[in-house]
């Protein structure tokens, strides 16, 4: 259903392959098809997420598996769990309602626009945090106790054991759960219609707005479109993109798990 009806939208005169892939504007109603107005603030508004929840999410991770008490941990984890239950609904308006206004008083308001790329991306890094912090543990955990016997036996530290032995030993599970973090962000609706903006536009510049392929998506879907228009048509398009891009970054995690998988006798 999805390919068919894509094919439709690039089987009309006057959509080209180069237009599609090599412009920057997008606004098909007057034949302006560049899809990057689009990918770019899907892939800036992820790369923020993740820049923001690999860091926590490993930190905690690495806390839980090799720090946190067994008790601790029986009470940490869950909790962060239940933090992948909230409403993204909920973690969008948080995004408008506090995150935003935290960063125009941080970087002043004539920089920051009410709707921005930055507070959906913050927003999401928090949300795939559990995430990323969950499967992480799960990895760090699966490392055999001996390695870490063999490290203190050497005269390591906890923290030299964690870094410098554990954490390589699982960094096959760590990059799985950093791609499907990315994936999770990349796929997000709600976060980016409520806070990123409702406008396509092609900008670097994360205090701006701009709109994401699920945004727009949402945004577009929810109106009147007239069946077998070009609008109509280019909804499925821009979610065969989005469904390739994440089927691709998929393929990529099962390629870094078959290849630095450790196995342990």
């Amino acid at each position: 259903m999805l390919g068919r009806e894509a094919l439709l939208f690039f089987q009309r005169p006057e959509v080209t392959l180069t237009d599609f892939f090599f412009t920057t504007t997008w606004q098909p109603a007057i034949g302006k098809i560049g899809i990057w107005a689009l990918a770019n603030a899907t892939l800036l508004t992820s790369l923020i997420a993740i820049l923001v929840s690999a860091p926590l999410g490993l930190s905690a991770a690495i806390y839980l598996s090799e720090y946190a008490s067994a008790r601790t941990r029986s009470v940490l984890k869950p909790t962060l769990e239940v933090l992948a239950g909230v409403p993204t609904v909920v973690y969008g308006y948080f995004a408008l309602t506090f995150m935003t206004p935290l960063l125009r008083v941080f970087f002043g308001s004539d920089n920051v626009q009410i709707y921005n790329m930055a507070s959906a991306g913050v927003v999401m890094g928090i949300m795939i945090v559990p995430l990323i912090c969950s499967l992480s543990e799960d990895a760090l955990t699966a490392v055999p106790r001996s390695l870490r016997e063999a490290s203190y036996g050497m005269g390591a530290t906890k923290l030299e054991t964690a870094v410098q032995v554990v954490l390589p030993a699982a960094v096959s599970g760590i990059a799985a759960a950093f791609i499907l973090g990315i994936s999770r962000a990349i796929g997000e609706t709600m976060i980016v219609a409520i806070a990123a903006g409702s406008g396509p536009a092609f900008t670097f510049n994360p205090f701006q707005a701009a709109e994401t392929m699920t945004g727009h998506i949402a945004r577009i879907s929810g109106g009147d479109l007239s069946y077998d228009s070009i609008d109509y048509d280019s909804l499925f398009a821009v979610g065969l993109m989005l469904f390739l891009m994440t089927f691709g970054l998929n393929l990529i995690s099962q390629r870094i798990v078959a290849r630095f998988r450790e196995k342990y006798e």
